[in-house]
C-alpha cells in the first residue's frame, strides 16, 4: 500500500517587506513566492479596490480546466471548467459572490479563460457565510501572472508551485492572510 502524504492544517500568507503586492505563503517550513493584490492585505476589503482580504478562510474547492490537464490530485472537492462558467462580482445581483453559468456576452468574472491564470483555481470563502454586498468577490488561489504581477485580490502561485500544493490540500486545510 502507498502511503498518501498528510493533508496541509495551516497555509500562511504575508506580504513582503516593501512590496505589499508579492508575498510569501509558508507551509511546513516551506516559503513560496506568492501574487497578492494591487491594493496589498486589507482587512476592509470591498468589490473592485484590488486588495487580498485578510482573515482566516478555508478552502472550498478545486475548480480545474479539464481541457488543458486531467483532475489534480488533490483531497479538496473538484468541479471542472466549463465554458459557460463564471463568478458573479455585481453587488446588487442575489447570486454575488457565488459561482454563475454565464450566458455568451454576459458579465462577471469568466472562470474558462484564454490564458493560464485560472487553470486551477481554488475558492476561498472570503465574504460567504454571511455573504455582505460589496464586501469583495471572487477571491482565489490561482496560477500567477509572468513576473508575478498584482492581482485584483487573489493570491497568486508559480503553476508547478500550485500542483504540488494540491496534493496536500483538503477540506479541513485553512490559510490564514495578513
Amino acid at each position: 500500500m502507498i502511503a498518501r502524504p498528510t493533508t496541509f492544517a495551516a497555509l500562511r500568507v504575508r506580504p513582503r517587506p516593501g512590496d505589499p503586492t508579492r508575498g510569501w505563503l509558508t507551509v511546513a517550513g516551506r516559503h513560496l513566492p506568492v501574487a497578492l493584490g494591487r491594493g496589498g492585505i486589507r482587512a476592509n476589503k470591498r468589490e473592485g479596490d484590488g486588495a487580498t482580504p485578510r482573515g482566516r478562510f478555508r478552502l472550498v474547492r478545486l475548480w480545474w480546466r479539464v481541457d488543458r490537464m486531467p483532475r489534480p490530485p488533490t483531497r479538496l472537492p473538484s468541479r471542472p471548467i466549463t465554458r459557460l462558467d463564471g463568478w458573479c462580482e455585481q453587488p446588487t445581483d442575489r447570486r454575488y459572490n457565488r459561482p454563475i453559468r454565464l450566458a455568451p456576452g454576459g458579465t462577471g468574472d469568466r472562470l474558462w479563460r484564454e490564458d493560464h491564470l485560472y487553470d486551477l483555481v481554488i475558492e476561498l470563502d472570503h465574504n460567504t457565510r454571511p455573504r455582505i454586498a460589496g464586501r469583495g468577490s471572487a477571491v482565489f488561489l490561482h496560477v500567477a501572472r509572468e513576473g508575478f504581477r498584482p492581482t485584483a485580490g487573489c493570491i497568486a502561485f508559480a503553476a508547478p508551485a500550485l500542483r504540488r500544493l494540491l496534493v496536500r490540500l483538503g477540506p479541513g486545510t485553512r490559510i490564514t492572510i495578513g
